[in-house]
């Protein structure tokens, strides 16, 4: 077997015993038992209890602009980041959680007007993934895409969903002193802008 190519066990090889809600919110708690089969052996662990923290799928994309030299990113307050040394207010990607059943190229179309006003173009999709496996069954599906970018920022969110969120346009040039600094804090925005730097590297050889 080639681990590049499957992994080294299936769902198949987990026994759930048990699982229930500890909480119902805007995202759910399970608390759940089980026993999952063992490296090199045939043998199961003892019963293990776990929390799962469960999330509506999420999508996200990046925003450039290779005419206008520039790209873009929103800032607003997390809550998650409330104890931050720095600043609970972060620098992301535009996201949203997928509505019903809607796809996510259609959430981030979606969430890429209320967010930035922008239409977006030549939607590549980089990554699908789990940012905290180890607790969370969120995937998020992680996107660039061109638009025609605006002059300057703006306030941009929804506000009967208690958004708040500034639209930053960044040049090209602050690109690599930004991946430097201590402003970025989350996965997918550091994917992106990784994928960005590679974009202009490869673009600068042609």
């Amino acid at each position: 077997m080639n681990i590049i190519q499957q992994a080294t066990y299936t769902h198949n090889d987990v026994e759930i015993q048990s699982r229930e809600y500890a909480f119902k919110g805007f995202v759910q708690v399970e608390k759940v038992s089980l026993r999952h089969r063992l490296f090199n052996q045939t043998e199961y662990t003892s019963a293990i209890q776990r929390e799962l923290i469960r999330r509506k799928e999420a999508a996200g994309v990046l925003i450039y602009n290779d005419q206008q030299q520039k790209f873009a990113l929103i800032e607003q307050f997390r809550v998650g980041a409330i104890d931050d040394e720095i600043s609970p207010w972060q620098l992301e990607i535009i996201a949203g959680v997928l509505d019903g059943d809607e796809s996510p190229e259609s959430c981030i179309r979606r969430e890429s007007i209320e967010e930035s006003g922008c239409e977006l173009n030549q939607i590549k999709h980089l990554f699908s993934f789990y940012p905290s496996a180890g607790a969370c069954d969120e995937i998020f599906h992680l996107y660039v895409a061109q638009a025609a970018l605006p002059a300057e920022g703006g306030v941009f969110g929804m506000p009967d969903e208690g958004e708040n969120i500034q639209l930053h346009i960044i040049d090209y040039s602050d690109l690599s002193l930004l991946l430097k600094s201590n402003r970025l804090k989350n996965a997918p925005v550091i994917m992106a802008l990784q994928w960005l730097q590679q974009h202009l590297h490869a673009f600068e050889d042609v």
